[in-house]
């Protein structure tokens, strides 16, 4: 069974068509990226997934659970949407730290909010901020931040505040990551380090949904990748199949420039 199963999912804003009837599986440990040009539905899709947006139809299962159904609005209450949307981590190109709170402080607030609503809470609260503290400490060591957990995002350059930002995200124990567009706000050293966080995500067999413009990584990190075009999914498949072999003209057309570079 897929841990994640989208179908005909679509979305319009106005008279304006965004997602047009998607449809797709992930497998657990699967690493789905998703490429296209500007405009093509993708932002929107990770964002109908993570009910920033919602769908205007289709439905979303997790684990053989649906979680989303366009026709049913007992899926809009917010209790659901909120345990619903714990499925999913997100990680934004724009970081998306509070300017107030340290790296650790990040880290840990969701957790803290989280835990607010554990009827232990009160009795047991310096014992649950130290696991949530201890947990996030790690993380952060994880994205090779031991020696900036007290620093404020300001004080943080672009690639270190992203690993923050990956390391919120995985505080929640997501069943499924997502990034959108992880590294378009850093400059290519930067990038490199963000790449090297979500490759170790990789090989620890984390279940990743990525929309990204890095090609060379799409091919070499994913299992499968989806290409759109228009709100469409035209093409999906074995990331290497994909790449060198791919059966649409529209899609031979994205990638001419670079299989042409190599």
């Amino acid at each position: 069974m897929s841990l994640l199963k989208v179908e005909h999912i679509c979305k319009s804003f106005g008279k304006t068509g965004v997602l047009k009837d998607i449809s797709f599986d992930l497998e657990k440990s699967g690493i789905l990226s998703i490429i296209g040009s500007s405009g093509s539905g993708k932002t929107t899709l990770l964002r109908c997934l993570n009910f920033l947006e919602r769908a205007d139809k289709g439905t979303i299962s997790v684990d053989g659970n649906k979680i989303y159904d366009g026709e049913d609005s007992s899926f809009l209450k917010p209790d659901v949407l909120r345990k619903n949307r714990l499925y999913f981590g997100m990680v934004f190109q724009s970081f998306n730290l509070f300017p107030q709170y340290t790296a650790l402080g990040n880290v840990m607030l969701a957790r803290q909010l989280e835990a607010k609503k554990n009827p232990a809470y009160k009795e047991k609260k310096k014992e649950i901020l130290e696991g949530i503290e201890a947990e996030a400490v790690e993380l952060l060591k994880q994205m090779g931040l031991s020696d900036r957990m007290n620093n404020y995002p300001h004080q943080l350059s672009g690639g270190q505040c992203q690993r923050v930002a990956i390391a919120r995200a995985l505080a929640m124990k997501p069943d499924i990551l997502c990034f959108d567009e992880p590294t378009s706000a850093l400059d290519p050293e930067l990038t490199g380090e963000v790449l090297r966080v979500i490759r170790g995500l990789a090989e620890q067999k984390a279940t990743m949904i990525i929309v990204t413009h890095e090609m060379a990584f799409a091919r070499d990190v994913s299992s499968e990748v989806m290409f759109m075009d228009q709100g469409y999914v035209l093409e999906k498949g074995p990331s290497k199949e994909l790449f060198e072999n791919p059966k649409e003209e529209r899609t031979k057309q994205f990638l001419a420039r670079f299989r042409e570079g190599g």
